[in-house]
């Protein structure tokens, strides 16, 4: 497929670069779909200086994956999309994550931790590694955003290359 001098062919995924503070990814509503939020995530934690394998760039990839899990799993909506959004607040030492979906009918439970049901730990995790965390409506639009923030104090010294 070419393109016509005028038109400018955009990539399917979004890039993660260093310079811009919100990078945003809709995916679909399915365990690919949040294995990718994830992924991506984690690409652009590494592209704003929090190598992979540091605190912060865990914790933010762990929250990421459990939240879109939560999203494909118990806010999918047939034909609808999830949606990730980072931010990097460099004057605040923080990173907020936040995943929408568009069922606002279910709203996410904390189960105890002792519980003997299967899964539904997830949030324990999250409320673990996030400074808080919350779940607000989507302005606008039907469905939820659950968010959480990270402290990330400021990203390492990068790494000399070989």
């Amino acid at each position: 497929m070419t393109t016509s001098p005028g038109q400018v062919r955009r990539p399917t995924l979004p890039l993660p670069l260093p310079e811009q503070t919100v990078f945003s990814f809709r995916f679909t509503s399915s365990p690919r779909g949040a294995r990718l939020a994830r992924r991506l995530a984690s690409c652009q934690m590494d592209a704003w200086g929090w190598r992979y394998d540091t605190p912060t760039h865990d914790a933010v990839e762990l929250i990421v994956g459990e939240l879109a899990a939560n999203a494909v799993t118990h806010g999918r909506v047939p034909g609808r999309d999830a949606a990730l959004r980072l931010y990097r607040r460099d004057g605040e030492g923080r990173v907020r994550i936040e995943v929408s979906d568009t069922c606002g009918e279910r709203l996410p439970v904390v189960r105890d931790a002792g519980s003997e049901e299967d899964g539904g730990r997830g949030l324990v995790l999250v409320a673990a590694l996030a400074e808080e965390w919350g779940v607000a409506p989507r302005p606008a639009a039907p469905g939820k955003t659950v968010w959480a923030v990270v402290a990330a104090g400021a990203p390492p010294a990068p790494r000399a290359r070989r």
